[in-house]
């Protein structure tokens, strides 16, 4: 599954940010906040940059995208892979 959806080529860091939205998220297609995913256990090791990092790269990847009515810190995890 991992290789299916893209999973298998990020970082440590950003693997972390994904399971943490997607955990938050709870399977469904539900908005998440930056401090939400920022504060979570998966995500308390990583520096504030490489988080920052993280989170650019999978919205670029498509992995999550900017939740619409928000200007900015809220995400949904793609719909494809939320299982919804």
């Amino acid at each position: 599954m991992e290789h299916e959806i893209g999973l298998d080529g990020l970082t440590k860091a950003e693997l972390d940010v994904f399971l943490a939205a997607h955990a938050l998220a709870g399977g469904r297609q539900e908005v998440v906040t930056s401090n939400d995913i920022r504060n979570h256990d998966l995500t308390s090791g990583i520096t504030q940059a490489s988080y920052h990092r993280a989170l650019r790269s999978l919205i670029s990847l498509d992995l999550l995208e900017k939740a619409e009515g928000y200007k900015s810190r809220h995400y949904l995890v793609r719909n494809h892979l939320a299982g919804g």
